[in-house]
């Protein structure tokens, strides 16, 4: 053989190898779960130098065939489609319990909303509701929601205030307004998936900063600017998503000071954050630098798509640009119907009501869950429970697939390529009964493949 063709052959071998394993994954000959040889028993076995298995392994990966962990191996991923950042959401199985969004919703809510709409039928010139409401919009709406925000500790004029269809919207016009394409962004390396669906989208550079159960890792991130120019860091300190931490006083302090010593944008989600009152948001503590984006998909309804960004006066203009270029602006009807239980206390009565039932559920899923490792803040919807060695984080979630129950694995929030072995529950949606039966079956999947059982 020439040196020429020895060399092909040397460049060409990690294709054939990895066109074979992938051949026996889709065949079902190496079944989801399977871990796979070491890259030296790999390079071994097939004649290849470790760095070429090394390869092998990266184009499975990124063909989605398999996923690698650090100090546990490599990986057959399951192929049903029920993991990742958009999985199927259809059940072979009759739905039992959906434990993938938060769609919290308090018995009679249909009456508020039916007495609601007759109140609006009967006032004033009923066909405004039928003109478009301007990009951010209206001054009665942006005061609605400025009062509002003053009981949540942020005391902005309503000028600040933009109005958006949903917080997704408010997220996506912010990105899309201080940050060009190619920009980096500093986000957790566990974080909220919309975030990595609008980077995609408008071509963000995402870099992950590492977290843990306390919040995102300051020195790292200090470490980061100084080496590459971060435009914006999007954080959400309070209930985090999907951990559940409330970052502490010093480290919002120290965030604040780090973003302004390397110019920084502060981009911060508080969606969730009215379920953990009485801590102070970023935004009070970097205003000239921090977008706030809150919606009341929550504490109100989830259909309503009605969401808000507080942003810096100066940026202002420029958001509503973005807001323009785009869908424009919300719902008439939404923001009527949002600004009436701003301002009628229903809002605020929902709010009570939801922190209590989140603490309860909470409860539930630590009295079932708590000795497999899970975790969640007291008063979040959201749990996090990392999966054994022996449990496959997308092998379990098909399983509890085809017994209608639906839950979010790590790769959903991952912004690293290792992702951990581990699913996201979230608590909100179920009725009571229908929650514990599904957190029991949970536990009960779990505890098969444990050595103990």
């Amino acid at each position: 053989m020439s040196r020429r063709a020895a060399s092909a052959w040397r460049i060409h071998r990690h294709v054939e190898v990895a066109d074979d394993l992938a051949a026996q994954i889709r065949a079902g000959a190496l079944p989801a779960g399977t871990r796979l040889p070491t890259h030296r028993s790999l390079a071994e076995k097939h004649g290849i130098a470790v760095a070429t298995a090394t390869k092998v392994y990266r184009l499975l990966t990124d063909a989605g065939l398999v996923v690698g962990e650090p100090g546990r191996g490599t990986f057959v991923r399951d192929l049903s489609g029920f993991t990742g950042l958009e999985p199927l959401r259809a059940t072979p199985a009759r739905r039992v319990a959906d434990l993938s969004f938060n769609q919290p919703l308090a018995a009679g809510q249909g009456d508020r909303l039916r007495r609601a709409l007759r109140e609006l039928a009967a006032e004033g010139d009923l066909s405004a509701l039928l003109m478009q409401e301007p990009p951010g919009g209206r001054s009665r709406g942006q005061a609605a929601v400025a009062t509002y925000l003053l009981g949540h500790g942020i005391d902005v004029p309503p000028q600040r205030v933009v109005l958006t269809a949903g917080g997704q919207q408010g997220l996506d016009a912010v990105l899309g307004a201080v940050t060009p394409p190619g920009s980096v962004v500093a986000v957790d390396a566990l974080t909220y998936p919309g975030v990595k669906l609008v980077a995609a989208a408008r071509r963000l550079d995402l870099v992950p900063v590492p977290v843990d159960s306390s919040g995102m890792d300051l020195d790292h991130l200090e470490r980061l600017c100084a080496q590459r120019p971060v435009s914006a860091v999007y954080c959400t300190p309070t209930l985090h998503n999907p951990l559940g931490f409330v970052l502490g006083a010093a480290e919002r302090l120290r965030l604040a000071a780090l973003a302004e010593r390397h110019d920084l944008a502060i981009v911060e989600d508080g969606v969730y954050a009215f379920l953990a009152p009485g801590t102070s948001p970023v935004a009070t503590l970097a205003p000239e630098r921090t977008f706030y984006v809150g919606s009341l998909s929550k504490n109100l309804a989830p259909g309503l798509r009605f969401g808000f960004v507080v942003a810096p006066q100066h940026r202002r203009e420029s958001l509503i640009r973005t807001l323009r270029a785009g869908s424009w602006g919300t719902s008439t009807v939404a923001v009527a119907l949002a600004v009436r239980w701003l301002t009628d206390g229903t809002v605020e009565q929902l709010e009570v009501s939801r922190r209590d039932d989140a603490r309860h559920r909470q409860q539930l899923a630590r009295a079932e869950l708590a000795a497999l490792g899970y975790s969640g803040h007291p008063s979040s919807y959201i749990g996090w429970l990392p999966l054994p060695e022996e449990v496959r984080s997308d092998v379990l979630a098909r399983q509890l697939a085809e017994a209608g129950i639906l839950v979010t694995t790590a790769d959903a929030f991952a912004t690293t390529k290792s992702v951990p072995n581990a699913i996201r529950l979230a608590l909100a949606t179920p009725d009571e009964p229908d929650l514990v039966g599904a957190l029991r079956e949970i536990g009960r999947r779990i505890r098969l493949h444990l050595p103990s059982a």
